[in-house]
């Protein structure tokens, strides 16, 4: 028996076929030998000499426990097959010698015995079987001599040498085939190796199914985005990608892809993990066809190819961003309609003598008013700008100290000019933090404006204290204070109360949104304690640094 996954050295055993040829062969030979040798003793065919009835039957013994040995047992080594060859040839020499005789139909038993010696050992299989075969017709003609033997056994020997000679090139070219091909298989092999290597490599996920939606290949990263150690092979589509669209009506994937003609491109898929996490999903998908025919233009779906990627966080900063531009367009549109408009009407009254000056400079203080509410909101807009894109994100050792003295020097004169007193709270050993000053600085003044900008008399205390490792900053006002309901919103961007005095302000709306923002680079969280009437505190904590200032 042939093992068809290993290979000796100097042979091949990957002809399953024709080693089950063989095997049968061997089984059903001894039968056929033993009835010719059994016709022979009775006479119905004529003997080229005596036999020996119990040669026979050795022989015939032999002959079948070596096939059945050889039909039930594989082959474990190289000399396993030179051994059973070995044997074979013994027992075929021995029966053409004191059974059928060389002249016999059973020489051909002999050519069997060659083709397998070449197939098993090519090198040098096929000369010694055939040197085999004159030693068993010298052993002929020495016991069975004669002048007829002698010619019969030249033919034989003249035959046999010229199929030894010929079958070498009879099976050149099928060995050149068999090289060509396992050549090809092994470049096939190679080529599938790389291309599964680069799709492992992507970190997009790749899902390949059949026609009927079975996943049969799928890359490391379908793991990932699945969140899944499970293997997927086998898995119908459906199973592992239970997805919704945007109204959350449930998407049959395979009805998806069996609609597909060409390549199909979706990013309105959600993924669902439970109830309560989902994942947007880009989906890129498309059919394999397996063949064009030249007659027409149809092809059969194989299967298909699905390309997946989470743009959960790109969708939302999108949708974030078109509200961002609807809401920014809208609240530019009524500032700058106000200051078109008051300019244009200033330029029709100065053109009439008759027009006071007192209305004249009401029209151009609300023009200007709107100009600033624009500034403050493209400060506004320019601070929440560089935190998006982390332009001040270096930190540096920064003296709390210095920084609160240099906040209070700038503010103090816009207070007064509301009759505010503006108080500094700290201890001169509060020490330094280590945080972006940028940030810190807008945010802190941010604090500050707001104050002034919300309280119409009283005061405004800046308050730093320390408390184990962590510094503590708050700005605390005695403003017209923030109600409970709007407290979980002022840090919503664009948002503004609907009280009456907040209104008068004439805020943009981004302060506290960029404030949040601020705080979310220097990784802490602003808290917020306020009651209507009663002012409000703005607080925030950074770690202290042990470092001592540059300055």
């Amino acid at each position: 028996m042939y093992n068809k996954h290993k290979m000796f050295k100097g042979g091949t055993t990957d002809m399953p076929k024709t080693a089950r040829i063989f095997r049968f062969a061997g089984l059903l030979a001894p039968a056929i030998f033993i009835i010719y040798g059994t016709l022979i003793q009775l006479d119905y065919i004529n003997a080229p000499h005596p036999i020996n009835v119990w040669i026979l039957y050795i022989l015939s013994f032999w002959w079948v426990l070596l096939s059945l040995l050889d039909f039930f047992t594989p082959k474990r080594s190289r000399l396993d097959s030179i051994l059973r060859l070995a044997c074979y040839h013994l027992l075929i020499g021995s029966y053409l010698i004191f059974v059928a005789g060389i002249t016999s139909p059973f020489s051909a038993g002999w050519l069997i015995l060659m083709i397998m010696s070449f197939i098993d050992f090519p090198k040098y299989g096929l000369q010694i079987s055939a040197f085999s075969f004159l030693i068993v017709i010298m052993a002929d003609y020495i016991l069975w001599g004669g002048r007829a033997t002698i010619v019969y056994d030249l033919i034989t020997i003249v035959s046999f040498l010229s199929i030894s000679i010929v079958v070498p090139y009879l099976t050149k070219p099928k060995k050149a085939t068999k090289i060509t091909l396992d050549h090809d298989k092994s470049q096939e092999s190679l080529q599938q190796n790389r291309v599964l290597t680069i799709i492992n490599n992507l970190s997009d996920a790749v899902i390949s199914t059949n026609s009927n939606g079975t996943i049969k290949v799928y890359n490391a990263a379908s793991l990932n985005l699945l969140d899944t150690n499970d293997s997927l092979n086998g898995k119908h589509i459906n199973e592992i990608l239970p997805l919704t669209d945007q109204d959350g009506n449930k998407v049959d994937m395979l009805k998806e892809l069996q609609n597909a003609k060409t390549t199909i491109k979706r990013d309105d898929l959600n993924y669902s993990f439970d109830e309560n996490e989902k994942m947007r999903l880009e989906i890129t998908f498309s059919p394999i066809h397996n063949s064009y025919s030249k007659l027409d233009n149809n092809s059969t779906n194989v299967g298909y190819v699905i390309i997946m990627r989470d743009v959960t966080k790109a969708k939302s900063l999108e949708e974030e961003r078109d509200e961002f531009i609807s809401v920014i367009s809208h609240e530019l549109r009524t500032p700058i309609t106000i200051a078109e408009g008051t300019i244009s009407n200033v330029q029709i009254m100065m053109e009439r003598p008759d027009i006071p000056s007192e209305m004249l400079k009401d029209a151009i203080k609300t023009a200007h008013d709107q100009v600033i509410f624009l500034a403050n909101m493209v400060n506004d807009l320019s601070a929440l700008s560089r935190a998006e894109r982390g332009v001040g994100d270096d930190a540096e050792n920064i003296d709390v100290q210095e920084l609160a003295h240099k906040l209070i020097n700038k503010y103090t004169p816009e207070a007064t000019a509301k009759s505010l007193a503006l108080n500094l709270d700290l201890s001169p050993t509060i020490g330094n933090v280590f945080a972006s000053r940028l940030y810190l600085e807008e945010l802190l003044q941010n604090f500050i404006t707001n104050a002034i900008k919300y309280t119409k008399e009283g005061s405004i205390d800046i308050k730093i204290s320390q408390k184990n490792n962590a510094i503590t900053f708050a700005v605390k006002d005695s403003g017209i204070g923030i109600s409970k309901t709007d407290q979980a919103k002022v840090f919503n961007k664009f948002y503004r109360s609907e009280d009456y005095r907040t209104r008068e302000t004439g805020g943009t709306g981004l302060g506290l949104y960029v404030a949040a923002k601020l705080a979310n680079k220097l990784g802490t969280k602003i808290q917020l304690i306020s009651r209507l009437n009663f002012g409000s505190t703005f607080s925030f904590s950074l770690p202290k640094s042990e470092e001592k200032s540059n300055n």
